[in-house]
């Protein structure tokens, strides 16, 4: 084998480009030259300089793009493997005779040994396409051949086969996709029949993928080199899966021309096995090319795509990423999104950021769809930390909370409790959260009227309490009411109904008048307008506020005009900083040498 190898590379160093181009014509011209295609396979390498690549490429596919229809497929195109019929008892010897001439067919012969050799064409352009050497301008003339092959080969259908292989290389490859994805999405992915089979590849990759994890699982003895090596690998599939799927096109619900544009010649491919009745299928025929069907069925590819996609263990980047996107890219365009709640309310279980991002498709099910879920509000209750005012997805969320928060529906004590755990939040967060917060009690306070006494509310004395200080009383000291300093809210309780927010009061938002930042103290002044009365008042939009931070505050402050200027005023010019009367024990004033200020 060695010296054969060595032999084809002398063969192969002694022609040059101008020899390379008439062996491709003389194999063109005439089938007397067909020792000519092994030797053009031969240059189909990534070794091969590009020229020569490119010259052997157009040639073979020139030779091989008549000769498609031709070809036999792929599972009889080796004679000695191809099924014979049994022949029966009576007739042995007429069956073998025709056996016979089958097998010593020449033209059958030749056929196969040319679909071998195109099976090798195809590979040698896979290998090449996925090849670190390659360039740019390269890859895209092999995509483009091979396409070209798909939409050919299976008669002027679209050959699954070779696409499901073209993709699997791309995904096993060792080099960045986004380069393949990029030749994909601006010239085959606005084809209907592509993104369909391209559907249906990634559900067969990520069955192999389930099917590898479960097998790699159930074997006993591993050592942690094959651990790291099989979770790498299996990371490393899971995020091409993913970047190809969020590259395809979803179907969409108006179909346009270019949404019924195809790949292939006509749609057949597509279509279920062929029944009995000649009736039935010719029924089928008339509607492949509907738009109503066509919606059908690429909605119900891309639905199992996704959902077989979600069940595998996705790496924590990976799924912050289709948690951030996942209600605007997918939930639209499933057959049936309630099939996503097992995925949606696991990680609303989770906690932190990952609940946090859930909850914007899992707020959609709930509303659109019908999803049910228990205790809703306590997970929403849970998520309320000052961590979740600086976190990068604050914005959804705080829109959301005011969402979920909206019915007039809601049982009072619940309004209350997420009322005065905001407003506990005020006192420990930034400005920005601030300022939000108290748009969200404003909201809060309008929609629910049975809530307003948390304003202002009087402390109320029980009767035991009234006999007590009737009993005793003090002349000397002067009546005071021990309730005043007692906070009957309890924030760490979980249980809404046990907070004891209806007895508390919202003196964190009176705290909120001697904020350090300006546009807080001026912000909260917003409150003291009566909230009952709706004709008068308006919601505010949490969207203003939720994207606040330290330099949204800073620009606001910059661009306000400012009519009266303060104007600091001395009846005796300070000379320090601080007066002795400050700090007792210390001094501040610095001997001064002679002859220097």
């Amino acid at each position: 084998m060695a010296s054969i190898f060595s032999k084809n590379q002398k063969k192969k160093q002694k022609y040059t480009l101008k020899e390379l181009k008439s062996l491709g014509c003389d194999l063109l011209s005439s089938r007397a030259h067909i020792n000519n295609l092994p030797l053009l396979l031969s240059f189909i390498s990534p070794e091969s300089p590009p020229q020569f690549l490119v010259e052997s490429l157009l040639s073979l596919q020139s030779f091989f793009t008549p000769l498609l229809s031709q070809l036999p497929s792929a599972s009889s195109s080796h004679p000695s493997s191809s099924k014979r019929p049994r022949p029966e008892a009576d007739d042995d010897d007429s069956s073998k005779t025709k056996t016979d001439e089958v097998d010593e067919d020449p033209e059958a012969v030749f056929k196969a040994w040319l679909r071998s050799k195109f099976n090798e064409f195809v590979k040698l352009l896979l290998d090449v396409l996925v090849s670190q050497q390659s360039e740019d301008t390269l890859r895209d003339i092999v995509s483009g051949t091979l396409m070209e092959f798909v939409k050919l080969l299976n008669a002027g259908r679209f050959h699954s086969s070779i696409f499901h292989r073209i993709l699997n290389a791309i995904i096993q490859s060792a080099i960045d996709i986004d380069i393949f994805l990029d030749i994909l999405n601006s010239k085959y992915f606005k084809h209907i029949d592509v993104r369909y089979f391209a559907y249906i590849s990634m559900e067969k990759f990520v069955k192999t993928l389930e099917a590898s994890a479960v097998s790699g699982d159930r074997t006993a003895i591993k050592t942690s080199e094959t651990e790291n090596e099989s979770k790498d690998s299996l990371e490393l599939s899971v995020r091409r899966i993913y970047q190809v799927l969020s590259r395809i096109r979803p179907p969409q619900k108006q179909s346009e021309k270019s949404e019924h544009e195809m790949w292939s010649g006509s749609y057949e491919s597509i279509s279920e096995k062929p029944k009995d009745k000649k009736k039935k299928n010719k029924d089928q025929d008339s509607n492949l090319l509907s738009p109503t069907t066509i919606a059908k069925r690429m909605k119900l590819k891309f639905t199992k795509a996704w959902i077989s996609f979600l069940r595998l263990p996705l790496p924590l980047d990976v799924y912050k990423e289709v948690l951030a996107s996942i209600h605007q890219t997918v939930i639209p365009h499933l057959s049936n999104p309630a099939m996503l709640c097992d995925f949606l309310t696991k990680s609303y279980d989770i906690g932190g950021v990952v609940s946090v991002m859930a909850l914007s498709s899992l707020f959609i099910l709930m509303t659109e769809h019908g999803l049910e879920y228990p205790n809703f509000y306590e997970k929403l209750y849970a998520l309320l930390v000052p961590s979740v005012f600086v976190a990068k997805h604050r914005a959804r969320f705080l829109q959301l909370l005011d969402a979920c928060l909206r019915s007039p529906l809601l049982p009072a004590y619940l309004a209350a409790s997420f009322t005065k755990k905001l407003s506990r939040l005020s006192l420990s967060v930034p400005p920005s959260g601030s300022l939000v917060i108290t748009a969200l009690i404003y909201n809060l306070l309008r929609r629910h009227p049975t809530i307003n006494h948390l304003v202002h509310q009087e402390p109320v004395e029980t009767t035991n309490e009234v006999n007590l200080e009737a009993e005793e009383p003090s002349e000397s000291q002067p009546k005071t009411n021990k309730n005043l300093c007692i906070d009957y809210f309890n924030n760490q309780e979980s249980d809404l109904k046990k907070t004891g927010a209806m007895r508390s009061s919202l003196w964190e938002i009176d705290t909120l008048r001697h904020h350090y930042c300006p546009p807080v103290s001026r912000f909260v002044s917003s409150l003291e307008t009566d909230l009952t009365i709706r004709a008068k008042t308006t919601e505010m939009k949490i969207e203003d506020f939720s994207s606040g931070s330290y330099a949204t505050i800073f620009g606001d402050e910059i661009r306000r005009r400012v009519k009266q200027v303060p104007l600091a005023f001395y009846k005796v010019v300070p000379t320090t900083l601080f007066e002795d009367s400050d700090f007792p024990g210390w001094t501040y004033t610095i001997p001064q040498e002679e002859g220097k200020c």
